[in-house]
């Protein structure tokens, strides 16, 4: 079976960052993104405004690099979980459960630093290592080239 979803969309909030009881990092927001055609009537695009679950090391990653009115792009698979509200009336929720997440814009001017299309892939499993990105530890990990752009070496 094939579960696989890409969206693209701004932030509407900053994302939230909780901890399970179990000590695993979650994070969680929505992206309003656009629809690729106009409503007839209107002639204005309609927006979506999905949720978006990101667990472990991505939740982290989400939580310190992205900020509402971002855009970003997700990359991972469609979830509808059942549960039952307060009043116990039996609800439905659909989101993207995130595996990987990248920025969809340049980091805007004014801000110092540069993201230089940076993005994180969540391990397959928790016993194997992240995959190409290594948590921050402390500072800002990210630097800005400073210099003649001529020598890049891309």
């Amino acid at each position: 079976m094939l579960n696989h979803i890409v969206i693209m969309g701004r932030l509407v909030a900053d994302p939230e960052l909780k901890t399970t009881p179990a000590g695993v990092m979650v994070a969680t927001t929505r992206l309003a993104v656009d629809r690729d055609f106009k409503n007839r009537q209107t002639g204005e695009r309609e927006t979506d405004f999905i949720n978006v679950v990101a667990w472990r090391q991505t939740a982290e990653f989400v939580s310190r690099y992205f900020t509402k009115g971002r855009m970003a792009v997700v990359e991972g698979r469609l979830q509808i979980r059942s549960y039952t509200d307060r009043d116990g009336n039996k609800r439905t929720a659909a989101e993207v459960v995130a595996e990987n997440f990248y920025f969809g814009d340049s980091r805007r001017e004014g801000e110092s630093g540069s993201y230089g299309g940076q993005s994180y892939s969540a391990p397959s499993a928790p016993s194997q290592p992240s995959g190409g990105y290594a948590a921050p530890s402390g500072e800002d990990q990210f630097t800005e080239l400073v210099g003649d752009e001529d020598n890049l070496p891309f």
